[in-house]
């Protein structure tokens, strides 16, 4: 553990934001995280073996549903704020918190992302992952590597002291190396103790900017990555699931993320 008091007075005199003493886990803590987040992953995971063509999205959220009770845990979105199901599932156009449903069924050449969240005793590890189902287009597979590789290039770079800034300048910068734009409006969070927390992580920003990431800071980076433009709607009528305004593919891959004294460890991906 830091010397909280010592660091966060050094960066102050500085003219810099730092992170609030919540935000820092304790050891006991980040274990708590870290078993959350292995329960996630394995969800996800069971996911995996069984999507496919002509899969309904009710059979995705059913399964999610089962494996995280098997493991003991509860999965965080049922209920949160409303929202009805254990899972988000979002299919081409959709962005991000698409309601699994028993009329959506997946069809050849789909990719669709899969938002998942486990509470474990209290403690949340939360990630998400892009499935290719059948034979998908050589542009929808360069948007879904692409993405990942812009989460893994964040990994590898954003170390501790550096600023949330740095992690949106990555972002959008390799986006735009690519012909792609990263949706604004939404971003990553802190996680652990609850399934959102502070600080709220945008993918879009200037380097050296913002607050400083300070060892011990768990959160998620879960960049939402368009084909076309970066605008966006939310479906009036369900309050809950964001399409691209103009119809172009979107994916995003999400990681729960600890700030160590050498750089970012994937808790759940």
């Amino acid at each position: 553990m830091i010397d909280y008091d010592l660091v966060a007075d050094k960066w102050k005199k500085m003219g810099c934001k730092v992170p609030t003493r919540e935000m820092i886990k304790t050891d006991e803590q980040i274990e708590g995280i870290r078993k959350a987040s292995i329960a996630n992953t394995l969800v996800l995971d069971e996911v995996a073996k069984h999507i496919r063509v002509g899969m309904t999205t009710q059979e995705i959220d059913d399964i999610v549903y089962r494996k995280t009770k098997e493991l003991g845990g509860i999965p965080a979105p049922l209920n949160y704020e409303g929202f009805p199901k254990s899972v988000c599932t979002s299919i081409n156009d959709a962005v991000c918190h698409g309601i699994p449903s028993k009329d959506d069924v997946l069809k050849d050449g789909d990719i669709i992302n899969v938002d998942c969240t486990t509470n474990l005793n209290g403690y949340y590890g939360d990630s998400s992952r892009m499935f290719l189902i059948g034979n998908v287009s050589e542009e929808a597979k360069r948007l879904v590597r692409v993405t990942k590789e812009m989460l893994d290039l964040c990994v590898e770079k954003i170390k501790p002291y550096m600023r949330l800034g740095d992690i949106g300048y990555i972002c959008e910068k390799y986006a735009k190396e690519h012909g792609y734009s990263v949706v604004h409006e939404i971003g990553g969070h802190g996680v652990g103790l609850d399934l959102h927390e502070d600080p709220y992580v945008a993918h879009f920003g200037k380097k050296g900017t913002g607050m400083v990431l300070f060892p011990g800071m768990v959160f998620t980076i879960e960049p939402m990555v368009n084909q076309g433009s970066r605008r966006i709607f939310l479906d009036a009528s369900n309050d809950w699931t964001v399409y691209t305004d103009d119809g172009s593919l979107s994916a995003q891959w999400e990681y729960t993320l600890l700030m160590t004294e050498e750089g970012l460890e994937i808790l759940s991906k």
